[in-house]
């Protein structure tokens, strides 16, 4: 299980389903992504490729209409290519390198999906940023185009967090990077793009009930962690990074990184018995129902996924 064998991780009890069109989808939004000059020909499109963001949506998003499958893609497309770019790429080793980056994306989530060019700082992570939103703002959910702009401003300012501990050769303390991991992910983002797939519509005050908000970070954390757990013996072979729960785990308690793994597998575990109980609770409600499948389905895909992903080979 990629570095995670012997660790105890349970597998979460959801079913295991695949969107019929995940083939289809990749191939569009792989042509997606090059057509606006986020890749090219050589390693970085070979990288992209090998992600499949589209097995990732496709898993996570198994019944929606294609075209908001589409655009769940392309986003993950959109998170795969920042990533790389800071972790492999070197534009998230120092703050003030990433900074101008940051601030000329920051620029295009201002425009709010409205026409008009992305800024030319932005290159084409900003022009494809501006094509997600503004398809995102032709689905006349103001509300939900609102909360995925905030949660990107979230994403990149975190972004900047990450740079300064790499210039600075930190380790976060474990509170620290339990909060901030919820939003360097880029899981709620993906939430947001999944319940417009789904046309999920909560009902007045859904969006704010102290329950939905506590399953809403469950699911991030689940997320996240199992994208550290699997992902972790990856980053070991390449240059130091802290930002993993196992390399923060082994780093504030001493432990050495097998015993770090089952730390992290265990505070998994614990995630996931809290998450069926706060699932449970809201079961009974009608209107919520397809705000659980779409949490339950990524916290499933996110482990399915990772299990085959050759991004953490």
């Amino acid at each position: 299980m990629r570095g995670i064998a012997g660790s105890g991780l349970h597998e979460p009890p959801f079913p295991a389903r695949r969107h019929s069109a995940t083939g289809r989808v990749a191939a569009e939004s792989l042509t997606w992504a090059r057509s606006l000059g986020l890749v090219e020909d050589g390693p970085r499109w070979h990288r992209l490729r090998a992600a499949d963001a589209a097995e990732l949506a496709g898993r996570a998003c198994p019944r929606a209409p294609v075209d908001r499958l589409r655009l769940l893609t392309d986003l993950i497309t959109w998170l795969f290519v920042v990533d790389d770019s800071c972790d492999e790429d070197d534009l998230g080793a120092a703050p003030g390198r990433l900074a101008p980056t940051v601030g000329a994306l920051l620029d295009v989530l201002d425009r709010h999906g409205a026409d008009g060019a992305a800024a030319p700082a932005a290159g084409p992570l900003g022009v494809a940023l501006a094509d997600i939103c503004r398809r995102v703002r032709a689905h006349r959910r103001p509300a939900l185009l609102l909360r995925l702009v905030a949660h990107l401003r979230e994403y990149l300012l975190a972004l900047l967090w990450e740079a300064a501990n790499r210039q600075q050769r930190r380790v976060p303390e474990l509170a620290e990077y339990l909060q901030l991991r919820r939003h360097t992910g880029g899981v709620r983002p993906s939430l947001t793009l999944t319940d417009l797939a789904y046309d999920v519509r909560p009902g007045r005050g859904g969006r704010t009930d102290p329950a939905v908000l506590a399953l809403d970070d469950l699911t991030t954390d689940l997320v996240c962690w199992c994208n550290d757990l699997f992902s972790h013996r990856k980053e070991l072979r390449g240059a130091p990074d802290p930002h993993n729960l196992v390399t923060v785990i082994a780093a504030r308690t001493g432990q050495d990184v097998d015993a770090a793994v089952r730390t992290a597998a265990g505070l998994f575990n614990d995630r996931l018995d809290r998450y069926l109980v706060g699932e449970a609770a809201l079961t009974g409600e009608p209107a919520l129902a397809p705000l659980l499948e779409v949490r339950r389905s990524w916290i499933r895909a996110t482990y399915d996924w990772s299990l085959r992903a050759v991004r953490y080979a």
